[in-house]
């Protein structure tokens, strides 16, 4: 892609900083942009946004092109997961909430498995362009189906800052927002520096690389099934899970990571709790801010990749300035933080249900 743009690979690498920036914004500012426009229309405005992205990106003449298609796809992030969790609340009845969120959750987990390695392939075949022209098709079905399928849903209440703020004063829900942006950020800490501690640490070359980061994808299909089928009740007890499981994989990682069984493992196990993880704290957030759903994925969606990022940034600095070590080392001090914030999950929930 930098060669084809006549830019450095450092710039080109910014195309994903850029999503990312665009996917917090956008989360904030969705459901006041939006007012009270059917969400239908909402989320068909969405798919058609990524669709002219795709168009952008694939004939992009320049860098700055490029930049352009990617903050629009950005957008198209932060828009759809922030209004995602409470459209799922309108379409079907609460007890299936859970099993609804780990189908939407599954399409993640195909991404996580195969999207990047699947596109790296085709790339080095037909070359990038035509990888983004070959998304255009599917977008499009996908523009169609949401025309098609999807029920009209009328906003129920305009939303604004002052119902977000309204919602941080909510002390079980601050709690939790925190907790989750903790969980969030030791989970990528370490996951965007996972390459290089497999490199360095556990001498892995290229083959057995891309074999244990499929292992950790597909991991995902079970981590969304089993959400899908065992998060029923309270899920108070369940908060604790991603943070405990994942941040000990890590620890193991560092501990008995040289060996690559193990590293696969721990892997594999990592794997199955970064998609539950994600069912989890949406439930969560279901039935513990259901008057205000589109406010609170707003700000939980924010705060995700906010958490993100600065979980990358974090990471980076130590990796940078000390060894990959570090860097994992970080990981697992924000899970125990996490751990510590959750406590038995009871602070976390709405009084009613505490």
């Amino acid at each position: 892609m930098a060669e084809g743009l006549h830019a450095s690979s450092g710039q080109t690498g910014q195309a994903i900083s850029i999503s990312g920036l665009f996917a917090v914004l956008s989360s904030m500012l969705i459901t006041t942009a939006a007012g009270t426009v059917n969400r239908k229309s909402v989320l068909v405005a969405m798919t058609a946004l990524m669709l002219i992205s795709l168009i952008l990106v694939a004939a992009a003449p320049n860098f700055a092109m490029l930049m352009i298609g990617r903050a629009l796809l950005g957008v198209c992030i932060g828009g759809f997961w922030a209004l995602a969790t409470a459209v799922i609340m309108r379409l079907v009845p609460e007890a299936d909430v859970p099993r609804a969120l780990a189908l939407m959750y599954g399409g993640q987990a195909i991404a996580a498995a195969f999207a990047a390695p699947i596109g790296s392939y085709l790339g080095g075949i037909f070359g990038w362009r035509a990888v983004f022209w070959a998304l255009t098709p599917i977008v499009a079905v996908n523009l169609f189906w949401h025309l098609v399928a999807l029920p009209s849903l009328p906003a129920s209440q305009r939303q604004d800052f002052r119902s977000m703020f309204g919602l941080l004063k909510r002390p079980h829900f601050l709690r939790g927002l925190i907790a989750a942006m903790l969980t969030w950020g030791s989970a990528f800490t370490m996951f965007t520096y996972l390459r290089p501690f497999l490199e360095q640490v556990t001498g892995v070359g290229l083959s057995a690389l891309s074999i244990l980061l499929l292992i950790l994808g597909c991991a995902g299909f079970i981590g969304t099934w089993a959400a899908g089928r065992f998060l029923t009740g309270n899920v108070a007890p369940l908060l604790k899970l991603p943070a405990l499981l994942m941040g000990g994989c890590t620890a193991g990682l560092l501990l008995l990571g040289h060996w690559v069984v193990a590293a696969s493992i721990f892997l594999a196990l990592w794997g199955v709790m970064n998609t539950a993880m994600s069912v989890i704290w949406m439930t969560w957030m279901s039935q513990n801010v259901d008057d205000a759903p589109e406010a609170a994925g707003s700000l939980m969606v924010a705060a995700i990749q906010a958490s993100i990022l600065l979980g990358a940034v974090v990471g980076g600095l130590l990796l940078d300035g000390l060894t990959i070590v570090a860097t994992f080392t970080g990981s697992v001090i924000l899970a125990g933080l996490a751990l510590a914030l959750i406590g038995s999950g009871q602070r976390l929930l709405k009084p009613a249900r505490a």
